[in-house]
């Protein structure tokens, strides 16, 4: 039989691809066990606003009709929020669909990107599948050394940078004044990907405006998702706001109607539902009070981190994520970001942290 693997690009094939986190439902399947805690994909344990679900069961109703291509209303919220305009703004089916239409907008085989050692995994994958060649700069401290990362996209003429802030899975934080001035130094002609996933996490005190930074800096894009902080991560919608220019070369390799209609209707929803937010940060804050004050009372070290979840180091990782899940708790392995002696886990509900520690506890001391 033919090796139909043989047809694909040598870049193709040589593609790692990307491990989800399993669902609860097959892992209860596979271990025979039931009332599994799920704190492995940095979901938010409060759901999503009511608003957004009203919004998806009355969206339900048209749902044999196509969605709107453009997303004009979702956009228009998000115009009115962020005070841009329509055509500085891309939906996408999540945030990596934002990454990955970048890439494939402006990278071509050969072209360079530039990213951080320990940084999102979407990064390289979505270089290597348009042929691109990935530039991994080391870290400082789990970080993004700006710098380097500088320094590594004018040495091999790098066209796309990726900076995410917060990063996952580390939760390192870069502030402004940081950013400003890497992007700032970097020349006009290399494009930056700002992915701020985890950004309506961040405290108060860390906030800034990076989308009134378009202005500014016409190669910047700014990436979104619905995803987090909102709770619609069953729908997947992202968003990115960008120079007009360049959302209509991102638009150009974009499916016409890859934000379905139910997720768009939710997501108009869930950005009017301030309340909603603050509630998750609030749960988000005690949550990860919780789980640092339990990690330090095992004498752990973990990354200090500004997202929902932390990074902490256990020593063999994969041997205590397997046990971690016989006693009903799923977290994250992340030996793929060269961090095999650590494991994170996302914050969840007070019960849930709780059963977090306990079970932790348990399989340290069944160690000793």
């Amino acid at each position: 039989m033919m090796d139909y693997t043989q047809l694909a690009p040598d870049y193709i094939r040589a593609i790692a691809p990307y491990q989800p986190g399993k669902p609860i439902a097959e892992l209860e399947r596979e271990l025979g066990i039931t009332g599994i805690v799920k704190l492995a994909s940095n979901e938010n344990p409060l759901g999503c606003s009511p608003l957004a679900t009203d919004a998806m069961l009355a969206a339900i109703k048209t749902i044999a009709l196509y969605p709107d291509g453009n997303g004009f209303e979702l956009k228009d919220a998000l115009a009115r929020k962020y005070g841009v305009a329509h055509n500085q703004i891309v939906l996408g089916n999540g945030s990596n669909d934002m990454l990955e239409l970048a890439a494939r907008a402006f990278l071509t085989v050969g072209d360079k990107s530039v990213y951080s050692d320990h940084a999102f995994a979407v990064y390289p994958l979505a270089t290597q599948a348009v042929g691109a060649v990935g530039v991994s700069v080391p870290a400082i401290n789990y970080g993004h050394d700006l710098n380097a990362m500088l320094k590594a996209a004018v040495e091999h003429k790098a066209k796309l940078v990726f900076v995410a802030n917060p990063n996952n899975p580390t939760g390192t934080f870069l502030k402004a004044d940081d950013l400003l001035a890497f992007l700032r130094a970097l020349p006009a002609d290399i494009l930056v990907v700002l992915d701020e996933a985890y950004n309506e996490y961040l405290p108060e005190e860390c906030r800034y405006d990076s989308v009134a930074w378009l202005a500014e800096f016409p190669n910047l894009i700014v990436s979104r998702t619905f995803s987090k902080a909102y709770g619609l991560a069953g729908l997947r919608v992202g968003y990115a706001f960008c120079h007009a220019q360049v959302a209509d070369m991102v638009n150009r390799v974009r499916q016409p109607f890859n934000v379905n209609s139910v997720a768009q209707a939710a997501a108009v929803a869930a950005l009017a539902d301030t309340d909603f937010v603050r509630k998750t940060n609030e749960l988000n804050r005690r949550g990860m009070e919780q789980i640092v004050a339990g990690l330090e009372k095992l004498e752990l070290e973990y990354i200090p981190s500004y997202g929902n979840f932390v990074s902490f180091r256990i020593g063999e990782g994969l041997k205590m994520y397997r046990r971690l899940l016989e006693l009903g708790v799923i977290v994250r392995p992340v030996a793929n970001y060269d961090m095999a002696e650590y494991l994170r886990v996302s914050i969840g509900t007070e019960n849930e942290n709780g059963k977090f520690l306990s079970a932790l506890t348990q399989a340290i001391e069944e160690t000793k």
